[in-house]
């Protein structure tokens, strides 16, 4: 199966173009280590990543997955602080693009598609860590989690990136690692690209039923 007469394509940020997961670790960890809280192995919060930064600071102060629902407010700013100041600071210390993402992005490029991001990451970190990269330049578009009101799993994100760049769901395409980019996709009726490699919260992306499933970035030539 091929995808036919695309024009767009959207991508996930982290766990799809680029490993961030050890950076992050460090900035929660410095973070719960300031507050005077117990610190987690790298592969513990790796799990909790994804659903943008004020997410991953509660499970954090949580110790797991599912967000104490008491945590107190004042706390979760101050430690969301804390977090946004070393983590603006420590953006590329650690974090690479996957194998094949930068000559697959160009080839893409090259053959004429429009591509976008849409992240869950705070938008302010997004730029700096594509020009930290070399990714910079590739994009029309960039959506962090803070862009608009709503953001993925919901489908706003997808569907104000069409919009924006005149192009239809239809003739667009969202790639990512994380069930909220397949669900947001399916919610607004786009093909979608499952990559293995990414974040999912230690489920299989099958789970979610993606259009196509990829274990290597480069193999999206393949489907287009």
């Amino acid at each position: 199966m091929k995808f036919e007469n695309k024009k767009l394509l959207i991508f996930d940020l982290d766990g799809t173009l680029i490993n961030s997961a050890l950076d992050l670790a460090l900035s929660v960890n410095f973070m719960l280590k300031t507050l005077a809280r117990d610190t987690f192995e790298e592969e513990i919060i790796h799990g909790w990543v994804g659903n943008g930064a004020l997410t991953l600071v509660q499970r954090a102060l949580s110790g797991e997955r599912s967000v104490d629902e008491t945590l107190d407010e004042v706390l979760v700013q101050k430690a969301l602080d804390i977090f946004f100041d070393y983590y603006g600071k420590n953006l590329c210390n650690a974090t690479i693009s996957y194998p094949n993402v930068i000559p697959t992005l160009n080839t893409l490029k090259n053959k004429g598609y429009r591509l976008a991001i849409v992240t869950n990451k705070p938008f302010d970190f997004v730029e700096p860590i594509l020009e930290g990269l070399e990714l910079n330049g590739l994009f029309e578009l960039i959506l962090g989690g803070d862009s608009l009101t709503l953001k993925k799993p919901d489908p706003a994100p997808l569907l104000y990136i069409c919009e924006k760049l005149g192009v239809t769901v239809e003739e667009s395409v969202m790639v990512g690692d994380s069930k909220n980019d397949i669900l947001a996709a399916k919610a607004c009726g786009m093909q979608s690209v499952g990559v293995t490699y990414g974040y999912n919260y230690g489920e299989s992306i099958s789970v979610y039923d993606p259009n196509m499933i990829i274990d290597d970035f480069g193999d999206i030539l393949k489907f287009l």
